[in-house]
């Protein structure tokens, strides 16, 4: 297994250089995603990419969470790696638990690590509420408890499939990337470990979730998502009869 952390960011200049040290700190190559960020996180940016072990992936124009994940995928793939571990760049994740995440991978190299977070007093109730709404609809749409938490950002995919799945078909590419590829690689009959993992909210930290716009987008997923259930009812049947 050959493993490169991925992470998207966004004008988070100033956090995730901490982000970047812990990470680092654990001997796990990372590359960067700038997503369109502003100038001041783009020269932040730059000289993170001076340092080894960290390599810098610049998007023209704002993709989107996923579409900087998605051309994150492409390119360690490229380069060779067979893992990706995504985290976000806000610091809200504990990077050190890191190597628990690659240790679960190389355990289960075929398998979909994914986060399952233990909140701390900092997070927003109306957030953390808000999440069962999704968590349901997950649960319907793969017929399953599988997925934990399909809204953590903190996960490892292994990328032949991961690859293969967003090559055939069009998967969100904002909030909605991390739901919707959830549920897909459990349609596509990916196995999931669920990693319970520590998640603390900065005071001073940078969101761009925006609620009405994400909200209808997450929305609509679920509507489609659903639909696509009902198609491949008979085999999620199947596989939990066998």
């Amino acid at each position: 297994m050959k493993l490169v952390v991925v992470i998207p960011v966004y004008n988070h200049g100033q956090a995730v250089g901490g982000v970047v040290a812990k990470l680092r700190s654990q001997g796990l190559p990372v590359l960067l995603v700038d997503d369109g960020s502003n100038a001041d996180t783009a020269r932040a940016l730059n000289v993170l990419a001076t340092q080894d072990g960290v390599q810098l992936l610049r998007l023209a124009q704002n993709q989107g969470k996923g579409g900087a994940m998605m051309a994150g995928f492409r390119a360690a793939a490229a380069q060779g790696f067979s893992h990706a571990l995504q985290i976000d760049a806000d610091g809200q994740h504990d990077a050190l638990d890191a190597q628990r995440f690659v240790a679960a991978a190389q355990a289960r190299p075929d398998a979909f690590i994914c986060g399952c977070p233990l909140y701390d007093a900092s997070v927003p109730k109306g957030r953390l509420y808000g999440r069962y709404a999704t968590h349901v609809w997950v649960w319907i749409n793969t017929l399953s408890f599988a997925v934990r938490d399909s809204m953590c950002g903190f996960r490892v995919y292994p990328l032949a499939p991961t690859l293969a799945l967003i090559e055939r078909v069009c998967i969100g590419t904002r909030m909605d990337f991390d739901v919707e590829i959830a549920v897909r690689l459990v349609w596509a009959g990916v196995p999931v470990v669920n990693m319970p993992t520590r998640v603390h909210y900065p005071e001073d930290g940078v969101s761009h979730f925006r609620v009405w716009r994400d909200n209808l987008r997450i929305s609509w997923m679920h509507t489609r998502l659903f639909f696509g259930m009902l198609l491949r009812l008979p085999l999620l049947l199947w596989r939990k009869l066998a």
